[in-house]
């Protein structure tokens, strides 16, 4: 059965990309309109809702910025931010969201959020672009998160000698940070889970802290705020757009239960038996999500890990980056000062 969901109020007449409209594959069996159309034959269109754009920063950002290959097998790659300030600076590695379905490192909204937050923050960001589904369904996004933190190990261990010399020789890697918002929050977590805070694994990096804007958790019983938070026509997240991203993403003939969705599921990992860094949660007052990332804060608080959140009122799912609400800009002004405090404690 074919399911068609509206989704993120961008311009849905922008065609799809070029090429893909030229075959004929039959029955469409899932799509999000706009974002992704999934057909029986499991050939995936994507339209270009959001431009995408080249590394070039204003001027006046006094900001180096470059693209580089991580993994030229799976096409793995990063956008890579660096200050032009003095001195050693953390490192900041992202991952953007999209429900693992959609998304890019060079979206117009994703490259002026992070140039603006490293900007701000005073940090090398590596904007990291891993393969999506359903074409690579998960763990394929955590495994590429992971073969991105293990490529700035060995940048690190090789400083001098590598042509990433540029922007290496400006961290500070007793500093390293995941971040990552929605789908990419929940990468930067599975992350931080696998290799733990004090693993010696990472060395010489050392990883201080996980920074989790709205992270997309899900699960088979619904939240009150999945059920009844009422969501304006331009929300970027309903309840049935997060079904379909998960449909298409988690392990075929995976549940909403599964631990890539819901880490308090049982027969998931305890958080108690994880040795997780700091982390900071950034939540949207008016998210679907914000009920399950309060029980994630509550149930990292519990298992003794240290925890820290914050509500931004007013505002909803990816606010930071669609500013689809006139409190977008001060709110997000609000919460990258929040994480500059964070990552400076």
């Amino acid at each position: 059965m074919r399911r068609r969901l509206a989704a993120i109020s961008m311009n849905h007449t922008l065609g799809l990309q070029k090429g893909n409209d030229q075959y004929n594959h039959g029955a469409v069996d899932e799509e999000i309109e706009g974002l992704i159309r999934v057909y029986k034959d499991g050939h995936v269109q994507r339209p270009t809702i959001v431009p995408n754009v080249t590394c070039k920063v204003p001027f006046e950002m006094n900001m180096a910025c470059n693209d580089v290959i991580i993994d030229s097998f799976t096409s793995v790659w990063a956008r890579i931010y660096v200050p032009k300030s003095r001195g050693q600076l953390p490192l900041l590695l992202y991952f953007h969201g999209g429900g693992f379905c959609v998304g890019s490192a060079s979206w117009s909204c994703y490259h002026e959020f992070l140039a603006k937050l490293a900007s701000i923050t005073g940090c090398v960001i590596v904007s990291m672009n891993y393969r999506l589904a359903s074409e690579n369904r998960l763990p394929a996004a955590y495994d590429d998160g992971f073969k991105a933190l293990m490529w700035v190990k060995q940048q690190a261990l090789n400083i001098g000698a590598t042509s990433q010399v540029w922007w290496c020789s400006r961290c500070n890697f007793s500093s390293v940070f995941l971040a990552g918002d929605s789908a990419g929050a929940n990468l930067a977590h599975n992350i931080a889970a696998r290799v733990g805070c004090s693993s010696n694994i990472l060395n010489p990096l050392f990883l201080k802290g996980s920074i989790l804007i709205q992270p997309f958790f899900g699960g088979e019983e619904r939240t009150y705020s999945e059920r009844y938070m009422v969501q304006p026509p331009n929300s970027a997240l309903s309840v049935t757009t997060s079904d379909v991203y998960w449909r298409l993403s988690l392990p075929i003939g995976a549940n909403r239960d599964h631990p890539c969705c819901n880490p308090l599921a049982k027969g998931a990992t305890r958080f108690e038996d994880m040795k997780l860094p700091r982390t900071m949660v950034c939540i949207s007052e008016m998210d679907i999500l914000k009920d399950r990332n309060l029980e994630f804060c509550n149930a990292l608080s519990r298992s003794g890990n240290k925890v820290e959140h914050h509500m931004y009122m007013g505002v909803g799912h990816a606010f930071q980056i669609l500013h689809n609400s006139k409190q977008s800009q001060p709110k997000t002004i609000e919460m990258m000062s929040h994480i500059k405090a964070f990552i400076n404690k």
